[in-house]
């Protein structure tokens, strides 16, 4: 129980979407083997967050607030459905007293530590991970390969577009498929990979498949949520 003699849960700041979060997105209850509470932040859309720095001023104010709700209401953790808002990290993390990571981004060093070698990045978009958010997580860019998800349209079009024009829908296979296919892509072209690492919180339904194909091991937030909900477990 937390101090207001709740059951513990981790808060998740969610973007304003309109496509389906499966079993297995950061952004889906199911997902967690513990209590979650879902906050969408409103007019927080993919073109709004996915960029290479922090949301704009106002936008980044609601998630501050939604932020230092969830802590009011006794979350005892927070994660978001979006890697890119790892930009945003230091301010929303100082706004709370409770542990934050925004970004599987932030798994990095433990990753980079316990995986000698080069690391492999999927994101939801190559061309808006650039040195902002890449700093912002603190990795150098050198020591990193990266892989996006922009050239393939059932991810683009569900995941990328504005809320009005995302796909209400989605085939669950042709999405696996158009992942593994990137993961492939970047072993191929870079085959002393040590790990992968999954940027975006729509990722981690497929990372094992994602394992299964290339044979290393998969990161991703939802290990980072297990993380934080076991460090704050009170026996």
């Amino acid at each position: 129980m937390n101090k207001q003699g709740l059951q513990p849960f981790i808060g998740i700041l969610a973007l304003d979407t309109s496509f389906p979060r499966i079993r297995g997105d950061v952004g889906c209850p199911d997902s967690y083997p513990f209590l979650s509470k879902v906050v969408i932040v409103n007019g927080a859309d993919s073109p709004a967050i996915v960029r290479d720095g922090e949301p704009d001023g106002a936008l980044l104010e609601r998630f501050i607030a939604a932020a230092i709700e969830l802590e009011r209401n006794g979350a005892c953790a927070i994660v978001s459905t979006c890697g890119f808002l790892v930009s945003a990290q230091r301010k929303i993390a100082d706004a709370v007293k409770i542990p934050v990571m925004l970004s599987g981004l932030s798994l990095y060093p433990l990753v980079a530590a316990s995986c000698p070698g080069r690391v492999g990045i999927l994101t939801a978009s190559r061309k808006a991970l650039g040195p902002n958010a890449l700093a912002a997580a603190g990795i150098d860019p050198k020591q990193v390969a990266i892989a996006g998800m922009d050239d393939a349209s059932v991810f683009a079009e569900t995941f990328l577009a504005t809320k009005q024009r995302q796909n209400k829908s989605f085939d669950r296979d042709s999405m696996e498929r158009a992942v593994c296919n990137a993961a492939l892509d970047l072993q191929k072209s870079e085959p002393d990979l040590s790990a992968i690492l999954l940027e975006c919180g729509n990722l981690p339904p497929y990372a094992p498949a994602i394992r299964k194909v290339t044979g290393l091991p998969v990161f991703h937030l939802l290990d980072a949520a297990a993380l934080l909900m076991a460090a704050n477990a009170k026996d």
